[in-house]
């Protein structure tokens, strides 16, 4: 899907393609990357790295154009556990033209950031910072999730929430990497301010845009940080969560153990009919003591094959 903007009044206003000066390519089909390819005079490998998720962001200058490639997120994919993914984005900017491919999720024109606009610059400008704000209103809800998760973790035995923590500290650390790297990008471009002709007013603009990476790149560090340090702590409350039940469950038993112990030995009727011609008292006296008796002697065998392998562990550790 191809949709085309031009500027009007300091805003991105749709028109056709003939007056266009901003040409946004989702998911392009074969069809629309050979007319992307023409328009663009890209190689054909730069464009399939705009479609390789972990390609690394890098700003190049060719021919008489300048190519971006940044990293975005994506929107929430919720399934067994929420993720939060990152994909990359294409910038062309040539003859006072912006392509923008975007291979997957959205990618909003449309916003806050994208007032005053003057200039396909501008434009380019503004879609980085609103990716970035994307990407900080991402980690206040993996902090807020994070938070979430944490409370059921405290009373929870199961690994369930666990591992949904497991996955927002991968995602974490996806994000810390593509901030980083797209720091670099930016910092390549305020370097070189001559590579975009910026001005004055938009080298300010593109400092308030690296001062707000640094910002999600720093939050994005810390988060990661934390859920990853506080990991462990949390695999150790579910594990005496667990305890505490089975420590529960152990005292329930010995409770009703010696009653069902009692009720067994009291209704057992053929036992009764084989010793009828002898005294109750002495027959289950009997058979009290041979229980003792074998018990006692199973203690002791098993106590003496745990002894025997514990001593030959010991030797052949030696």
């Amino acid at each position: 899907m191809i949709l085309t903007y031009r500027i009007e009044s300091g805003q991105l206003a749709r028109c056709d393609r003939d007056t266009a000066s901003m040409f946004v390519y989702y998911q392009p089909s074969d069809t629309e990357k050979e007319d992307l390819l023409r328009m663009s005079a890209l190689e054909p490998l730069d464009l399939e790295a705009v479609f390789d998720p972990d390609e690394v962001p890098r700003i190049e200058s060719y021919q008489n154009g300048t190519f971006l490639i940044w990293k975005h997120p994506e929107n929430i994919v919720v399934e067994e556990a929420v993720q939060f993914q990152v994909s990359s984005i294409g910038i062309v900017i040539m003859d006072n033209r912006a392509i923008i491919i975007v291979p997957r999720g959205e990618l909003p024109m449309t916003g806050r950031e994208f007032k005053r606009v003057e200039s396909v610059e501008d434009c380019v400008l503004r879609v980085l910072l609103q990716t970035i704000h994307h990407y900080q209103g991402h980690l206040k809800a993996i902090k807020q999730m994070s938070q979430e998760l944490q409370a059921r973790i405290v009373t929870s035995m199961e690994n369930r929430f666990l591992l949904q923590m497991f996955a927002l500290g991968e995602s974490l650390v996806y994000y810390h990497n593509a901030l980083e790297a797209n720091l670099t990008v930016l910092l390549k471009l305020r370097s070189t301010p001559g590579r975009w002709a910026l001005t004055e007013e938009q080298l300010s603009f593109l400092d308030d845009v690296i001062i707000e990476n640094q910002q999600a790149n720093k939050q994005a560090g810390i988060y990661s940080t934390v859920l990853s340090g506080l990991m462990d702590a949390r695999g150790t409350i579910i594990n005496n969560n667990m305890n505490v039940l089975m420590k529960n469950l152990t005292i329930i038993n010995v409770v009703f153990l010696p009653l069902n112990l009692i009720a067994s030995i009291g209704g057992m009727s053929e036992y009764s009919v084989v010793t009828q011609g002898i005294d109750w008292r002495i027959s289950y006296g009997l058979l009290f003591v041979a229980m003792v008796l074998l018990g006692w002697a199973m203690w002791w065998w098993l106590a003496r094959v745990i002894e025997r392998n514990q001593r030959k562990i010991g030797q052949e550790t030696a």
